[in-house]
């Protein structure tokens, strides 16, 4: 059994304005400047990383309601933050990897290296249909995307640089200048298409929130397809969850009861046409509708103790990366930081000595 490595903890940069579907107001403006306030509270208080999403319409508040753009955003972010590694999600059937590879590039010299890259297959149509994004079949979507990965790796290290696939061609492009380091490429999915690909190009695999036992079996799958592939090990497993911290059991519990009041509302499109367009390993229902990515399925609520407790659980079946969504996000990462990252850092010692 291979030593859990030390958890790093990372956030979801809220573009859009939170992360509750049945609240509307999370007192988390959908503003720059919170933004790089939350990004600067993150790495006083210890966090490592952050999660910047994309999306053109907001799956949250609903398609009228504002979202900011990811890489816009997270060259503001590079500009204002020192330690924090930027994440940030791209999707293929959007973004030209020729264009791709020079703004990640620009972006990791602003940053000083530290910009890296989710890459996300897509799976809302509606907003395919608005913004004129490529959404092809589910499985021809993978396909395409391991085709844009060897060219926006193949432009960061080779000038010129020639190619010719089934989705890009190029007789010589010369893409300068090349990224420092190069950015490390994290994946998600779940069906086997995803889970086939993702093995082939990804550095680190990502995935929704999940129990205990769901993730034991994700991280294992993948370790054993990666090792079949003759590749090396992943470099990180990733996880969303949502937190919620308390002094009891009974004040987490009660914030929990607020938050999934399902109603429905505006957003409630999108979520449907998240579960019928993607190919989930894992029955979702209306009282995960309340928090995105499944945040709620890892159980990290209650006090200080349990949570930490419960985040080293995770870590010891192999999850070494947490992305966190709290609300109001700005207070709540606070407390988190202070509460139970320490304690997190102690068992760690505790474990390792």
């Amino acid at each position: 059994m291979t030593t859990p490595q030390r958890v790093r903890f990372g956030y979801w940069t809220p573009i859009f304005g939170g992360w509750l579907r049945n609240v509307d107001d999370e007192h988390t403006p959908v503003s720059f400047a919170h933004i790089a306030e939350i990004a600067r509270a993150a790495e006083e208080g210890g966090f490592d990383l952050t999660l910047i999403p994309e999306l053109n319409l907001n799956d949250i508040k609903g398609v009228e309601a504002p979202s900011l753009d990811a890489w816009a955003v997270t060259a503001g972010l590079a500009a204002v933050t020192s330690k924090l590694e930027l994440m940030t999600a791209v999707r293929p059937g959007f973004h030209n990897p020729f264009h791709t590879a020079k703004q990640a590039a620009t972006i990791d010299e602003i940053s000083g290296g530290r910009f890296t890259l989710n890459v996300v297959s897509a799976w809302w149509a509606e907003e395919a249909k608005q913004y004129e994004g490529l959404f092809s079949a589910h499985d021809d979507r993978y396909a395409r995307t391991i085709e844009w990965v060897e060219v926006l790796r193949g432009l960061w290290t080779q000038t010129p640089f020639a190619y010719e696939g089934e989705y890009y061609r190029t007789e010589g492009t010369y893409t300068e200048p090349k990224p420092r380091v190069l950015p490390r490429l994290y994946a998600g999915g779940e069906s086997e298409a995803g889970r086939a690909s993702i093995t082939r190009f990804a550095d680190a695999y990502l995935t929704h929130g999940g129990t205990l036992e769901e993730l034991e079996v994700k991280v294992a799958d993948m370790r054993r397809r990666r090792s079949e592939a003759g590749a090396t090990p992943f470099e990180a497993f990733g996880m969303a969850a949502y937190a919620i911290v308390r002094d009891t059991e009974e004040e987490a519990q009660a914030e929990i009861d607020r938050i999934t009041d399902v109603r429905g509302g505006a957003a409630y499109g999108s979520y449907q046409d998240f579960v019928s367009k993607s190919k989930l390993d894992t029955q979702v229902d209306l009282k995960e509708y309340s928090v995105s990515n499944r945040g709620l399925r890892p159980n990290l609520v209650g006090t200080p103790d349990q949570v930490a407790e419960r985040i080293v659980a995770f870590a010891n079946v192999g999850v070494s990366t947490l992305l966190l969504q709290f609300s109001p996000h700005l207070p709540e990462m606070q407390r988190f930081a202070a509460e139970v990252i320490p304690r997190v850092r102690r068992l760690e010692a505790l474990r390792s000595a």
